[in-house]
C-alpha cells in the first residue's frame, strides 16, 4: 500500500469508529510510525510502505478505536513549542494551559533571579516550559504521584533544564516546608467527581489522580489560597488554570484569603481560564 491508500483506509477507519479528527490523527499517527513530519507524508505520497510499518500503524489505528488518546499511542504531545514526552500516567498538556505557563513565565521575568514552585507538576508541561525559556527562573515541581514525576525529571532532561528544577514527591507544599518562592502555579484537579463518569472515553483514560477536583471540583483551589501565602515571598503570584464557570468562585476563594488584584485571564477562545493574584 502506498502513503495515500494507507491513510485513506485508516481515515474511513477511524470516521466507522466516532473519532473526532479522523484525518489528523491518522496523519499523526503514521508520522510517528515513519519517523518523519505530517508534510513528508505528502511529499512521499506514492511511497509503498513495507509491511512491518503497515502493520504496526494498523495496530496503533486499532488502539485509537479503542479511545486511547493520540498523545499516549505516540508517547509524545507538544506544548509551548517543545515535544513533551507523556505516559498514562501524566495528564496530557493542552494548548489553553500555555496562558497560564505564559502569564507565570513573563512574571518572573520582571523578577530577575526568581524562584516558583508548579504545585501537581504532572508531565512538567509548566515548570519545564517556564525554566527553558526564562534562563533567570529556578523551580521546585511538586506531584503526589511517583510515576508522574518521573515523567516530569524525563522532561527536565530532555530539554536541559533539570540542573535548575528540583523534584519533590508529596501532596501540594507538604514537601516544601521552609521554602519561599516568587511565584506558584498549578492546573489542578477541577472535575467535579460527580462530572467524571460524563466525561469523554478519552479523558477518562487520563488520571483520575489529575482530574478529580472533589464533590464541586473546588477543593484543590480551597487549599492552594488557604497555604499558599505562607511559601510566597511579598508580591509573590499565585496563578492557577481553572475550569468552564469557576473563575468567579475561585476569585472569591482568593480575596477571602487575604490575595490583592485578583484577575482572570482569558484564552485564545475567549473562555475564562486563568485566576491569577499576588499576596
Amino acid at each position: 500500500m502506498t502513503v495515500t491508500e494507507i491513510l485513506k483506509s485508516a481515515t474511513a477507519r477511524l470516521v466507522d469508529g466516532n473519532i473526532d479528527s479522523p484525518r489528523l490523527d491518522a496523519e499523526v499517527l503514521l508520522a510517528h510510525v515513519l519517523n518523519c513530519r505530517r508534510l513528508d507524508l505528502y511529499v512521499d505520497a506514492q511511497k509503498i510502505l513495507p509491511l512491518e510499518k503497515i502493520l504496526r500503524f494498523n495496530d496503533l489505528i486499532s488502539r485509537r478505536l479503542e479511545k486511547i488518546p493520540v498523545a499516549y499511542l505516540t508517547g509524545t504531545r507538544e506544548f509551548m513549542g517543545l515535544n513533551f514526552s507523556v505516559t498514562p500516567d501524566v495528564l496530557i498538556p493542552r494548548p489553553d494551559t500555555e496562558i497560564l505557563t505564559e502569564f507565570v513565565g513573563e512574571f518572573l521575568r520582571t523578577r530577575g533571579n526568581s524562584t516558583f514552585a508548579d504545585i501537581g507538576t504532572g508531565s512538567g508541561a509548566i515548570c519545564v516550559s517556564i525554566a527553558k525559556f526564562i534562563k533567570t527562573a529556578r523551580a521546585v515541581a511538586v506531584d503526589v504521584s511517583p510515576k508522574a514525576l518521573a515523567v516530569a525529571e524525563l522532561n527536565a532532561r530532555k530539554f536541559y533544564v533539570d540542573d535548575r528544577i528540583e523534584f519533590f514527591c508529596g501532596d501540594l507544599f507538604s514537601p516544601l516546608e521552609g521554602k519561599i518562592f516568587d511565584a506558584i502555579v498549578s492546573n489542578p484537579p477541577y472535575i467535579p467527581t460527580g462530572d467524571l463518569p460524563t466525561l469523554q472515553a478519552e479523558v477518562q483514560s487520563e488520571p483520575t489522580l489529575a482530574l478529580d477536583g472533589g464533590l464541586d471540583g473546588l477543593n484543590f483551589y480551597r487549599r492552594l489560597a488557604e497555604a499558599s501565602p505562607k511559601f510566597l515571598a511579598t508580591g509573590g503570584l499565585l496563578a492557577v488554570e481553572i475550569g468552564i464557570n469557576q473563575a468567579s468562585t475561585v476569585k472569591e476563594i482568593f480575596t477571602r484569603a487575604a490575595f490583592a488584584d485578583v484577575e482572570i485571564l482569558r484564552d485564545l477562545s475567549g473562555l475564562e481560564r486563568v485566576v491569577a493574584a499576588t499576596i
